[in-house]
């Protein structure tokens, strides 16, 4: 099984977060858990193709 990191936070009743390798994308749930299955939805939506022209986060060695 396959893990992302995601960054959450909670604003009032909304939870909110993003996928690190994806920090252009957010979304949102009820509550933690709703949260984290709409982020595996986002996931597989940014991975299979579904949203175009997806930007990304990487990290690039210089020295």
């Amino acid at each position: 099984m396959q893990s992302i990191r995601y960054v959450f936070w909670q604003d009032e009743d909304m939870w909110l977060g993003y996928l690190e390798d994806y920090p252009d994308y957010m979304t949102q749930g009820t509550s933690l858990q709703d949260l984290e299955e709409h982020l595996r939805d986002l996931h597989h939506d940014l991975t299979s193709g579904v949203i175009p022209c997806v930007r990304r986060r990487a990290e690039l060695q210089v020295a």
